[in-house]
């Protein structure tokens, strides 16, 4: 997903009914001063530096109150069906529950699979070609009327399929599901809107049937995505359906969503509890403050005025020197390893580095050091050079196939490839980076100190956050028009293996033409084969082979120029409860928080 989506270290999530044929053991998954109301977020803890990596700090079962965020960009749409954010994918639980979700704790348990909206875990036939999900029964949503898996059905197949599927997300369902290719979506009959949608059987209101046009052991991770969210065909309104999304989780929306200003949820009197045992609810209401700078956010979590950055990517650049340089505020600091991978995509089709010499010119020209320390150094994340975290099965940490003394690039061999690809004295392209990021900021200007070394001129583009990967990096037209042969991007996996972390980003398969993220559109087929045949593998160590070689491929392709392994810089103010980082949405969970303010 994109930073987006999650895991890190730790281990796939367990599940009861495909212990024999799931991935196994292994890793998953991917924001100084003094005033307001608390200095801080009021009486002090015993918590201390990073406690809340692996504990929970300042546990507690107080209800009410109201939990304050806020993000200096947007979201790309609070609609379930409709994104690919890490923070959209977190937040969402609020008001939308999945078919499966994650265990509620830190560690390594927290990247276990369990039921949310289904009975029990999937069961899968003999090959793992059909999996079969049966429903809890008195599911409602916040007008009181019942959820059925016809509701999930039509979710599924408006973030999926046909023309005017909604653009951002991943479209694994689209991928895996047999007997779907003829169908157009629900958009182009909206008579009979799953009229043609063979892939699920819906045998009854509470049973789905997932036909797969192969076995894949790895599908119950596919039904955590919001786009297994129950939605009632009468509400929905396409892309409009995010102003006011209907509501299966304990809060629901207060208001329309106002793009660029505000969302605020409230109490949701429909929710059961007895049905939904992984979200506490503790507040009664949620605010979010969009568009807020980040310096802003920063003062006002440490000041107490604020409880939570939604982005859950860490504090800024100036907060985070003085937060980690100072004892009692470190205090108060979390600084987790996440399994994000902070990188730029090389384009494998913008002149002239459709020239597998002059991509790997740029690989060897880039400065290691200096991208390192844009994200801050140590505390910011450790340096990359391969693209799977350490920690997923068949990651080869020794992987490095462009060494440079001190990381500081190796020139000589950067002016060898340009010779190789007609382009002696250099070239110029552009560099698009989101403005609202200063660290994607700072990996371009990075970049292109280190490329001007070897006559390689750039030009660095900033867009919003909450369009680039749909509008604009995500866009091929887009990348083309405007020469974008170097994008900053991060990355983290949708569930903790290589298919999971790199499919999205580098099959060939998943190049579309909008919400794209293979932003390099390597379409590789040798890479685009080993994916294919990859999902038929019950064999975990042999799995771990594949997606090894895919990453070595790709790094000799020079598609991903891989820059950190990011550590955030996470801030919790002494007023939160219940706070802790969680290694399936390489943030804190959301769902757990409280507040002990009035």
């Amino acid at each position: 997903m994109s930073t987006h989506h999650f895991t890190r270290a730790g281990r796939l999530p367990r599940t009861r009914a495909v212990a024999a044929t799931a991935a196994g053991a292994a890793v998953v998954l991917l924001l100084a001063g003094c005033g307001g109301d608390g200095g801080g977020g009021g009486e002090a803890t015993d918590a201390e530096f990073n406690d809340g990596e692996t504990g929970i700090v300042n546990p507690s079962d107080q209800t009410g109150g109201t939990l304050r965020y806020a993000i200096s960009a947007d979201f790309d749409s609070p609609d379930p069906g409709n994104t690919y954010y890490a923070f959209s994918w977190n937040f969402s639980r609020y008001y939308a529950r999945t078919l499966l979700t994650y265990v509620e704790e830190p560690g390594e348990g927290g990247t276990e699979l369990q039921p949310d909206l289904a009975e029990e875990m999937p069961e899968p036939n003999e090959d793992a070609t059909e999996w079969t999900v049966r429903i809890k029964q008195g599911l409602t949503y916040e007008d009181g009327s019942p959820i059925t898996a016809q509701d999930i059905k039509y979710a599924i197949a408006r973030s999926n399929f046909g023309d005017q599927a909604l653009p951002n997300g991943p479209k694994y369902f689209q991928d895996l599901l047999a007997d779907s290719e003829d169908y157009e979506g629900p958009y182009a009959d909206v008579t009979n809107p799953l009229e043609g949608f063979d892939g699920i059987e819906t045998p009854d209101d509470h049973t789905l049937v997932f036909h797969l046009d192969q076995s894949f052991a790895e599908f119950p991770y596919v039904l955590i995505q919001p786009q297994t969210a129950p939605v009632p065909p009468d509400a929905d309104r396409g892309e409009q359906y995010q102003s006011q999304v209907v509501s299966s989780g304990p809060y629901k929306f207060d208001g329309e969503y106002r793009p660029g200003v505000s969302l605020n949820l409230e109490r949701n009197e429909e929710w059961d509890p007895e049905t939904d045992p992984t979200r506490r609810a503790l507040p009664d209401r949620i605010e979010v403050q969009i568009g807020v700078d980040q310096n802003e956010i920063d003062q006002r979590l440490v000041n107490g005025d604020l409880d939570v950055d939604l982005a859950g990517s860490g504090v800024g650049p100036a907060m985070k020197g003085t937060l980690i340089s100072d004892e009692e505020s470190k205090r108060n600091v979390d600084n987790p390893q996440t399994n994000t991978l902070r990188y730029v995509n090389v384009n494998t089709v913008v002149e002239p580095l459709d020239d597998l010499a002059c991509r790997q010119a740029v690989m060897y020209a880039a400065n290691r050091d200096s991208l390192q320390r844009a994200w801050g150094g140590d505390t910011g994340g450790d340096v990359a050079t391969q693209i799977m975290p350490a920690a997923l099965p068949g990651a080869d940490p020794e992987m490095d196939p462009y060494p440079s003394e001190n990381g500081e690039g190796d020139l000589d061999m950067a002016r060898q490839k340009l010779e190789e690809c007609g382009e002696p004295d250099g070239f110029t392209t552009s560099i698009g980076a989101r403005a609202d990021r200063p660290s994607d900021v700072s990996t371009a200007e990075a970049l292109q100190a280190a490329l001007a070394r070897v006559g390689i001129d750039t030009e660095i583009k900033q867009y919003p956050s909450d369009t680039y990967t749909n509008t604009q990096a995500g866009s091929p037209d887009f990348v083309h028009e405007n020469d974008l042969g170097l994008t900053v991007y991060g990355w983290a996996p949708d569930w903790a293996s290589g298919y999971g972390f790199m499919s999205k980003i580098l099959d060939g398969d998943a190049i579309q033409s909008a919400g794209n993220a293979n932003i390099s559109e390597l379409d590789d087929p040798r890479i685009n084969d080993w994916f294919d045949e990859v999902v038929t593998v019950e064999d975990q160590a042999q799995r771990a082979d594949i997606y090894r070689q895919i990453d070595e491929r790709a790094m000799e392709q020079a598609a991903i120029l891989p820059a950190v392994f990011e550590r955030t810089v996470l801030y919790r103010p002494s007023t939160l409860t219940n706070v802790y980082y969680h290694a399936g949405y390489s943030m804190y969970d959301y769902m757990s928080l409280g507040t002990t303010r009035e």
